[in-house]
């Protein structure tokens, strides 16, 4: 018998999602981050902060809880003016910042956290949050918008977190469920640990398989159609959404999802061919599982997919 809609938010209320306390916690370590960093910015350097946004699976409400498998980050943005994109590198405002850093803390030690140098990372050791500070350089003639560099090999590509974040938003008032089923996949992916399918990538596919298919059905049942449509469709569907804006973008990537922000930037490119058909194979054999367990009412074997934690009543 399949489990109802009642127990799989219990499980994501008390097992997933990230407790309140928590999420102020993380709140006031970043906002005191970024509270110096500005300031920092500021005295030190010519570049002007515009803004700062908070961004990633914490802005949108999808973030896990950290537990072993699941690690918490928060992307914090800083849109920066005065700068040209075309001169600018990652290297040097990400170098820039991380100067800004060390300087900010000199008398910190490890234990309180660390500072990763390429991606302008802060980890604070207490709370295992870690921060990633995303410097964009703003496109003054379209609000929100801005060229980010890719850490892998440096080249810019447009970027909107606000709209990121409200494409996500869109979906949770289309469907209230919406958010449950992308933590529960990121679950998933963290437990089988399919490290080549990002959190951004999961939120894309669930969101297609939303357009396509509605929100009808149980939240088990919408979980197994992620599950059988990946497994499916090979991921090998152009995906792409409304928001988009023509024209599209030309891709000969194994997958193909186009960020709805950017048309011309594939969210999913550096996924190849041998990671494709590992995150094909890693859906089916969790497809079988799951409608094994909905036959058999067996809720043990749930934590085949789910891990050791999976509990849907206290």
């Amino acid at each position: 018998m399949a489990l109802s809609n009642t127990e799989f938010r219990y499980y994501d209320s008390n097992i997933l999602r990230l407790p309140t306390d928590k999420r102020t916690e993380y709140h006031g370590q970043v906002d005191r981050l970024i509270e110096q960093l500005r300031k920092s910015v500021r005295d030190k350097t010519e570049i002007k902060i515009t803004k700062v946004v908070k961004a990633g699976s914490f802005a949108k409400f999808t973030i896990l809880r950290k537990t072993a498998y699941d690690p918490v980050d928060v992307d914090v943005v800083f849109y920066i003016s005065g700068k040209d994109v075309t001169k600018e590198t990652l290297d040097s405002l990400s170098q820039t910042i991380y100067e800004l850093l060390i300087k900010i803390y000199p008398t910190k030690s490890v234990e309180d956290f660390e500072i990763q140098r390429k991606a302008a990372t802060v980890t604070f050791v207490g709370t295992g949050l870690s921060v990633d500070i995303v410097p964009v350089i703003e496109d003054e003639g379209r609000p929100g918008y801005g060229w980010q560099f890719d850490i892998h090999d440096g080249s810019k590509m447009q970027t909107c977190a606000p709209c990121q974040i409200q494409f996500v938003r869109n979906r949770k008032n289309q469907d209230s469920d919406f958010r449950t089923l992308v933590r529960m996949a990121k679950k998933w992916r963290n437990y089988a640990e399919i490290k080549p399918l990002k959190s951004f990538a999961i939120e894309l596919i669930m969101a297609h398989v939303l357009a396509a298919q509605g929100k009808e059905g149980s939240i088990e049942q919408r979980f197994r159609n992620f599950l059988l449509y990946i497994a499916q469709s090979g991921l090998k569907d152009k995906i792409s959404f409304p928001e988009n804006t023509l024209p599209l973008g030309s891709f000969s990537d194994p997958v193909v999802i186009i960020d709805p922000v950017y048309s011309l930037n594939n969210v999913t490119s550096r996924i190849s061919e041998a990671e494709r058909k590992e995150i094909v194979a890693a859906a089916h054999v969790a497809w079988e599982t799951a409608n094994f367990a909905s036959v058999e009412n067996d809720n043990s074997v749930w934590k085949e997919i789910f891990g050791p934690g999976f509990k849907v009543e206290e």
